[in-house]
């Protein structure tokens, strides 16, 4: 009964008069807002208004603590009446018949006078303070329980953790162990390395000096073929009963030979002339022997690869320099829509305004720039085109695909010509007399095709990863690749000799070209540094970190000023 009537306190109601208690009578005065914490200008002194901050901070500690006391005196607390505490007691339990008998029992004795209230009494208020109690005790004991599950829960997660700890301590042990062995199997490498290293630069000399003795081989040979149609010509002219002439040297060779000076090729070579012109006279009179029959080739349709001293006709407009314009005055001129995929490759005609881009959606297009009307669509590859280069003279195109073809284009006549086939083929190039096609492809190799007899002619071998470039030296038969394997390096293409190997690149060399007059390479990686390179010294001149992404492509202004 008790229990239930201290549960049942929060339903007893009481009539309670709220007063107005003060402890004191001061009267406070009412301050406007704007008048707080001001201090008036005129008489009064630094003394007064420091008198009037004290004051109003007193004004301030009075006004708290009347709150805290007006906080504090709450509704008084009266016990509990009997008959409230019965009547509760009933209603919890649901006992209305009960309630209502008790009631009219109750009340009718209180209208007899046979009641009291000082019979009627109160609940003592120990009762009250019994359930209070009891009902934080349950509410501890519920909190305890949670908490005990918190800490379960917690001392699992712990365990977890430590294992975790253990395996990934374990872990970088065996990780440290692996780490000291790698050390030292580098060192060890390292110096086994270091006793192969002054073989290797000896290999190295060897290689180098009997690369440049083949070079000067084939230019001495390419000398003896321009003698040997000289000698040719002279014939001929004996033949038909002109007088002799002395054949016009082409650019760039020397025919004046100081007395004195000549070595054993030059002897040879006038003593060869002399037999010719011998023969030549002894068949003007032996009609049936002909001295210029020749013995027939294996490929009859190969050109000949040509002198490689030339001239290169345009440096006469590497004088003139463009100077660029500020950025401010760049304007968006013409937006083309060219193709529906991305654009992979794009070349400029030499001589007229016209542009042949190739896309990832299997199609080449020339255009008319900067108009941009549609001359051309070609179509034809099973894959992505690559790159595109323009013959020489303007009328052809060959294009690189991923379907492992390089194909040449007849624009004039809207026709494919010659497919070369290999490997998957990354970039294309004519030489400058437009009768041989270098291309790079995915298996570390390089190829030179001849045109005229659709044949590949040499097979440039040497790197270890696939071949990003290529691209002739104008009026010159050496080839200019980069590689994956982060060098690039000048080929002789009528051999198909690597000349030299440039390092210094520290990523995927993507591309690399020649200026105009041949004297610098300018090449680029995958991680956006371009780097110029002398091509007398074959050294590095210059490192630039143009961008820190990647760099697919770099081209000289023609002055060679710019890049």
């Amino acid at each position: 009964m008790e229990e239930a009537a201290g549960t049942e306190a929060s339903f007893c109601l009481q009539k309670v008069t709220l007063t107005d208690d003060s402890e004191d009578d001061y009267q406070y005065e009412e301050i406007p807002a704007d008048d707080e914490f001001s201090i008036q200008e005129g008489d009064e002194d630094l003394s007064k208004a420091l008198q009037t901050i004290q004051e109003q901070a007193e004004d301030a500690q009075i006004l708290a603590l009347q709150s805290v006391v007006s906080s504090e005196k709450s509704v008084s607390e009266v016990p509990e009446a009997v008959d409230d505490f019965l009547c509760n007691f009933l209603v919890r339990l649901g006992m209305s018949r009960t309630l209502d008998c008790f009631q009219t029992e109750w009340y009718e004795l209180i209208q007899r006078g046979m009641f009291t209230a000082k019979d009627i009494g109160l609940v003592p208020t120990v009762y009250t303070h019994n359930q209070q109690l009891e009902t934080e005790n349950m509410r501890l004991k519920k909190d305890l329980e949670n908490y005990k599950l918190a800490a379960n829960k917690a001392k699992e997660a712990l365990l977890k953790m430590q294992k975790e700890r253990d395996f990934h301590r374990m872990h970088h042990k065996r990780v440290v162990q692996e780490k000291n062995k790698l050390i030292c199997d580098i060192k060890r490498l390292k110096t086994h390395y270091a006793s192969y290293e002054p073989v290797l630069k000896q290999l190295t000399e060897k290689y180098q000096t009997t690369l440049r003795q083949k070079m000067l081989t084939s230019l001495e040979r390419d000398r003896a073929v321009g003698q040997v149609t000289g000698l040719q010509a002279t014939l001929q002219n004996l033949e038909s009963g002109h007088a002799i002439q002395i054949p016009v040297t082409k650019a760039g060779q020397e025919c004046v030979r100081k007395k004195g000076l000549e070595g054993p090729t030059q002897k040879a070579l006038q003593e060869a002339r002399q037999q010719k012109i011998i023969d030549a006279e002894s068949s003007s009179h032996d009609p049936g022997r002909d001295p210029m029959k020749k013995i027939g080739k294996r490929y009859p349709k190969d050109s000949e690869f040509p002198v490689d001293n030339q001239v290169n006709p345009y440096l006469a407009s590497t004088k003139e320099y463009t100077q660029p314009l500020k950025s401010r005055v760049y304007r968006l001129s013409n937006t083309l829509k060219a193709h529906d995929l991305m654009l992979s490759c794009l070349a400029l005609h030499l001589r007229k305004n016209i542009v042949a881009t190739g896309s990832d959606d299997c199609l080449w297009k020339t255009w008319a720039f900067p108009s941009g009307i549609v001359i051309v669509t070609g179509e034809g590859h099973a894959d992505w085109l690559s790159g595109c280069c323009l013959h020489p003279s303007g009328t052809r195109l060959v294009t690189s695909s991923g379907d492992a073809t390089a194909r040449t284009w007849d624009l004039s006549k809207g026709k494919r010509v010659p497919t070369f086939g290999g490997r998957a083929v990354w970039d294309c190039s004519w030489h400058s007399w437009g009768a041989f096609v270098a291309s790079a492809s995915v298996a570390s190799t390089g190829r030179m095709w001849g045109v005229n007899s659709e044949r590949c002619r040499r097979t440039l071998r040497g790197r270890k990863a696939s071949g990003n470039s290529t691209e002739f030296l104008p009026f010159s038969n050496t080839i200019l690749t980069s590689s994956a394997d982060k060098t690039l390096s000048p080929w002789d293409a009528r051999m198909g000799l690597c000349a030299h190997t440039l390092h210094g690149h520290l990523h995927s060399c993507n591309h690399a070209t020649f200026n105009m007059k041949g004297d610098t390479i300018a090449s680029c990686d995958s991680c956006g540094v371009v780097k110029l390179w002398d091509v007398r010294t074959l050294g590095p001149m210059a490192s630039i970190d143009a961008d820190p992404h990647p760099a697919n492509q770099v081209v000289f202004e023609p002055s060679g000023r710019m890049l």
